[in-house]
């Protein structure tokens, strides 16, 4: 929603302003300038970038539309989420929660907490994250490198899409002043025709230039900026989960797991002591119903 709200306000200041200054509206719409743009930019979008690039930059968008899910709610869901399997874990030992994390969607602690079930990537990435220490595979002093080595890898992925898109909005004034110059040839053949006529055609060649310009710097450039905003909230949610695990297996209690983990979020989404306080209450309250 705010980037619909961003994208109304940089279009109404642009042809507001022009309108103000005695533009005509009409004189702005040039379908061929538009097709030569965006085409050229789609196009070279699909060269420059593998299948999976291309769709998770449309899962991003959407994304970046519907608004960032890593909400204050989302961090108390998920705080809360670790603490019960850790209390789990701890009173029972590991072999109980492998049912969590091989059926993530049908965990009884899971389902509990809306937000983070549907969070796919954060669930398996718990999941992962779990797994080879339930199996006893790795030592709790092993898994450090191995989740660091796991947040590498998302990170690169994640900033792909950003990075070419990024270059796209720096490749749309090029295109615009292509559709310029393919205008001015188009100009130049009909320099002997009527005034108007002519000055019709200059002005559809300075659209493109305009254009250009206007999709990079009010559009695509802010959309590139916003989604690596979204990846770094996104890596900050894994790393959430990656610092509370490694103080679980690293000897910590279920409570002071996810105050390290707390510890580490920004000022906007981490809950005070209190209000962490009072969240584990309220799982500890639920596990003893249980």
């Amino acid at each position: 929603m705010i980037i619909v709200i961003g994208s109304i306000i940089v279009l109404a200041s642009v042809l507001g302003g022009f309108w103000l200054a005695g533009g005509n509206i009409i004189a702005l719409m040039h379908f061929s300038e538009v097709l030569t743009i965006g085409g050229a930019a789609i196009g070279s979008l699909v060269i420059m970038s593998p299948r999976k690039v291309l769709v998770d930059m449309g899962k991003k968008t959407v994304q970046a539309l519907q608004g960032s899910p890593y909400s204050r709610k989302a961090y108390d869901e998920l705080l809360s989420a670790l603490y019960e399997m850790f209390l789990l874990g701890r009173r029972k030992g590991m072999i109980p929660l492998e049912e969590h994390i091989t059926s993530p969607q049908t965990s009884s602690i899971f389902s509990k907490y809306p937000t983070f079930i549907r969070n796919k990537p954060a669930v398996e990435f718990l999941c992962n994250a779990m797994q080879p220490i339930v199996d006893g595979r790795v030592k709790s002093d092993q898994l450090k490198s191995l989740l660091e080595i796991e947040l590498n890898g998302l990170e690169s992925e994640n900033h792909a899409p950003v990075n070419v898109l990024g270059k796209t909005a720096d490749a749309l004034p090029g295109f615009g002043i292509v559709a310029a110059v393919l205008g001015i040839v188009v100009t130049m053949a009909a320099i002997a025709g009527p005034v108007e006529t002519v000055g019709q055609k200059v002005g559809a060649a300075l659209v493109g230039t305009f254009l250009g310009i206007l999709l990079s710097y009010g559009f695509v450039g802010p959309l590139a900026m916003k989604l690596e905003f979204l990846n770094s909230e996104e890596m900050a949610y894994f790393q959430c989960i990656a610092t509370s695990i490694i103080g679980f297996v690293g000897g910590l209690a279920p409570n002071m797991a996810v105050e390290t983990a707390r510890r580490g979020l920004s000022s906007e989404l981490r809950p005070s002591a209190k209000e962490l306080d009072d969240l584990i209450q309220a799982v500890n309250v639920t596990a003893k119903k249980g």
